[in-house]
């Protein structure tokens, strides 16, 4: 239905009908965006699923490890032979942006590039079980920071597809339906007016046109009545 507080004149049809261009333009454009991002919603959930269990099997592994190890070694020193770690991971914190969402990027290094450089005991006294949890551990630790990278993705990005969603809901269903009705109502409005000023002109043309004739008509009396007399007079004569 049209809205009550619409004028209707010729400038506001035409601010409406740039208005209905410029929003179904907008409405292509946000729903062309929201597919691509559910696309690569769905590409990053597949990738959080496999990176999960990964790194779910890895830590499960890694435990166990650590068990047996804790089984054959003394508390104080297993307690001890973790206490002070070796190497270091430097983690650098960036985003890229992907269809207005800006997603993170985690870049890392560590402090030695030798990748042996986990263990920071001596073996004489530890069992090759907690040998094989650390490397475990060291292994799964770049799946740990993809996982936690795609995670905060997916969830900026399910935010971002249901802001486009409103806003492309809102224009298939509120906003270009409501301009379009408007338009119509104008129109007919516009329409109505010209009908009636049309049917204005035709009477006063009528009624000029009736004054016309009545003029010739007196105009023609006068001129015959003139004629008899001038008729009568030389008659006399």
């Amino acid at each position: 239905m049209a809205s009550t507080q619409v004028t209707p004149t010729r400038m506001e049809l035409t601010r409406l009908k740039k208005k209905l261009v410029t929003a179904v333009k907008g409405h292509k454009l946000l729903k062309d965006k929201r597919d691509e991002l559910m696309r690569q919603f769905l590409d990053l959930v597949r990738e959080n699923m496999a990176l999960r269990q990964k790194v779910e099997k890895g830590i499960l592994s890694a435990n166990k490890n650590f068990v047996i190890a804790k089984a054959g070694m003394s508390e104080q020193i297993l307690n001890t032979a973790l206490m002070a770690p070796k190497q270091e991971v430097y983690l650098e914190a960036d985003k890229r942006n992907v269809m207005s969402v800006d997603i993170p990027v985690f870049h890392t290094k560590t402090r030695t590039a030798d990748a042996n450089d986990i263990y920071s005991y001596g073996f004489a006294f530890t069992s090759g079980d907690l040998d094989g949890a650390v490397k475990s551990l060291a292994d799964i630790l770049p799946d740990m920071l993809r996982l936690a990278e795609v995670e905060k993705s997916c969830q900026l990005m399910a935010a971002e597809i249901e802001k486009t969603r409103r806003r492309v809901n809102a224009l298939e269903h509120v906003i270009i339906p409501e301009t379009r009705q408007n338009i119509k109502y104008i129109t007919m409005k516009l329409d109505e007016n010209d009908r009636s000023t049309t049917t204005r002109l035709m009477k006063v043309k009528d009624m000029l046109l009736k004054d016309a004739i009545e003029a010739k008509r007196a105009e023609n009396a006068r001129a015959m009545e003139a004629f008899s007399k001038s008729g009568e007079a030389a008659a006399e004569t």
